[in-house]
């Protein structure tokens, strides 16, 4: 397990640039408009990207929240206080879940610029200043959360912009048998080129979004004034009196609304991409705006044609629009997918670094972008989840049941994380803390007891996929510290090992030996058997430890840390951030700035391979050591996982039982 890396490690202090937040000039000056102007420009451009990646799953809601809301009231939609209350409940929906919690109060706790449930959970540990089980079990739940989202988000997003087929003017029937084939033909496409990276088309995302969101509030603007009186629904009264009249019905009709608002997580996990700023100015400026009135708009097209409570958002396009609106929808509903799945692939990343899931393919697609990367094996089951979601469920109506209890689930976890954070690290008082908080869980217990009242009609699914995950992050970790034990417990103490040496000295081979191991105080298993097989040492020889610390990047003049024992061995650590990868190679050419040069072609890799059988007398239950042991044999190989040259690589196995 050389080079397994804990959440509980730590780097020296940095306070590198969050990525996507403009650095300070070098040389600022009150007569530099040139490099005003850059900095606008510069601003201008990641607020439009931010547009693209991080607004466009909330951004295609309009497309199905209000027909759902809608359908689940008593008159099926059709009363005046069904139509106002639900526009009134959306709207104080989108204020109180995106714009206060996320906006305005989470988005203060980043992790040095970077946001996101694991991220969050790093913070966490640190603030605490120790290993926290429940923060550990609530990032855990959180993350595997996240992936059950990302398996409906394009499967909802998708078929929910190309059922606009079935209203299409005059032709509409007719492709209705088309909608599911063409969907699917979409997202396999989007699956397919993910290898390939999506570096050249990300330019184009935050512009065609833009365009999108335009489309809504021009949608929007054009329907209010069907029935002008929609503007009372912005006062929160018609949303209380509305859940009031309906009972119980309000209750489930909550987790229809929260569909608005799916996607506000977003704006938190991606903080690090484009920064604070651009995000925020994005919501408040752009997003919001368009988004109310569109839901406005729907809500007073329907006040004035109460048959179009049956699908509000197609039924208010002109049919001359009809067309360009339907394609913008999808190229709307691909790009919302898109952010999804990157989103997919940087959680994955982080999972690894973190310890909570094995070693896995990681690629960079862009030499020039360090963001973009492919996970080949998530890839692959996102794609075969969105099928079978597809095939299963077959209408956007049928997957909304399905939507949310997800996304309601990680933001709970995001909520009850900023606990940590308020209390322990902004040294807030016990009333204060609790006074900031209460609100933000009652609320995110308000709408995932609502979502979880629809768990028949097929909620089960991203929780049953959460449990899975949570139970493989489970297993993954606790047979890594159980195997982590036993080496400890079965192994030399290095320094003992280096008096042994120094009583009887072995053969010397010449050149340099590096021994990855996970525990730089014992002596690796690989250079215990070197020394019992083959009964030699060589003249250099390094310890060297990969570990992850608890910020998302490290930089390089805090990348090593070297550590001389004697002339014979030497200790290297090398510390990365949660959202880098290792390479090895690169690190170890920083050494030649502390004095210590590598050649690295003339440099032997030693790694200890472990043949795990299981043991039901001892550690954890049978069926979780097979399930351990298949988690291993397919992780990846840590020679492509650190980078380093296969042909300066020997394997030393044993056999360890768990």
């Amino acid at each position: 397990m050389a080079g397994d890396a804990s959440p509980g490690d730590s780097a020296p202090p940095a306070s590198p640039t969050p990525s996507g937040a403009n650095p300070p000039p070098a040389h600022p000056h009150p007569s530099a408009t040139g490099e005003d102007g850059h900095a606008k420009t510069g601003k201008r451009a990641l607020i439009i990207g931010a547009i693209g990646v991080v607004f466009g799953d909330i951004g295609t809601s309009p497309l199905y929240a209000m027909r759902e809301a809608l359908h689940h009231s008593r008159s099926g939609g059709t009363a005046d206080l069904a139509v106002l209350g639900v526009v009134s409940l959306v709207f104080w929906a989108l204020i109180l879940v995106v714009t206060l919690k996320y906006v305005v109060f989470l988005m203060r706790a980043d992790n040095k610029g970077e946001g996101g449930t694991l991220a969050l959970m790093a913070l966490a540990q640190h603030a605490v200043g120790r290993r926290s089980g429940l923060i550990f079990v609530l990032g855990v739940c959180g993350a595997a959360l996240f992936y059950g989202d990302g398996v409906i988000t394009p499967a909802i997003s998708v078929l929910s912009a190309i059922e606009g087929l079935k209203d299409a003017p005059g032709i509409g029937p007719s492709l209705a048998p088309f909608v599911l084939p063409i969907a699917a033909g979409i997202l396999i496409a989007l699956f397919m080129i993910q290898s390939r990276g999506t570096a050249s088309m990300a330019r184009y995302f935050g512009p065609l979004t833009l365009v999108w969101f335009l489309i809504l509030a021009g949608l929007g603007l054009y329907h209010i004034f069907d029935d002008i009186s929609i503007l009372r629904a912005l006062s929160p009264h018609y949303g209380v009196v509305f859940l009031l009249d309906n009972g119980f019905l309000g209750f489930v009709i909550l987790g229809s609304v929260f569909l608005a608002v799916t996607g506000a997580e977003a704006l938190y996990a991606d903080m690090g991409h484009f920064g604070k700023s651009p995000i925020r100015i994005g919501w408040l400026w752009v997003v919001l705006p368009c988004l109310t009135l569109n839901y406005l708009g729907q809500g007073a097209f329907v006040l004035a044609h109460r048959e179009a409570a049956a699908n509000p958002f197609w039924m208010m396009v002109p049919e001359i629009a009809y067309w360009p609106v339907l394609i913008m929808a999808t190229v709307a509903t691909v790009i919302a997918s898109q952010a999804v799945i990157t989103g997919a692939f940087s959680v994955t990343q982080q999972a690894v670094q973190l310890g909570l899931l094995p070693r896995m393919a990681i690629l960079n697609t862009s030499e020039s972008q360090a963001g973009q990367i492919y996970v080949p094996s998530i890839n692959s089951m996102l794609m075969v989840g969105v099928l079978v979601l597809l095939v299963t469920f077959q209408t956007s109506s049928a997957l909304a049941a399905a939507y949310g209890i997800a996304v309601t689930g990680s933001m709970f976890v995001d909520s009850l994380l900023a606990w940590f954070i308020v209390r322990n690290m902004w040294k807030w008082s016990i009333p204060a803390s609790l006074a900031a908080i209460t609100p933000l869980v009652a609320l995110d217990l308000v709408f995932m007891t609502s979502n979880m009242l629809k768990i028949p009609q097929g909620a089960w699914m991203p929780l049953v996929l959460g449990a899975g995950l949570v139970l493989i992050m489970w297993t993954w970790t606790r047979g890594s510290q159980i195997l982590s034990d036993k080496a400890k417990k079965d192994s030399l103490p290095l320094t003992d090992l280096i008096e042994m040496l120094r009583a009887r000295p072995p053969h010397r081979a010449p050149g340099t030996a590096i021994f990855l191991t996970s525990d730089p105080d014992v002596a690796p298993v690989a250079l215990m058997h070197n020394l019992k097989h083959n009964k030699v040492l060589h003249e250099k020889n390094v310890i060297l430890t990969v570990r992850t610390a608890d910020r998302p990047r490290v930089p390089d003049s805090h990348r090593v840390k070297i550590e001389p024992i004697n002339d014979d061995f030497k200790k290297i650590t090398l510390t990365y951030g949660f959202m880098e990868s290792p390479v090895v190679p690169r690190a170890l050419s920083l050494c030649r700035k502390q004095g210590v040069k590598f050649d690295i072609m003339s440099t032997s890799f030693f790694l200890g391979r472990r043949s795990v059988v299981p043991s039901a007398s001892q550690g954890m239950p049978l069926w979780q050591d097979k399930l351990y042991i298949f988690l291993m044999r397919n992780a990846a190989n840590p020679t492509d996982f650190f980078h380093i040259p296969p042909g300066r690589v020997v394997e030393l196995g044993t056999q360890v039982s768990v």
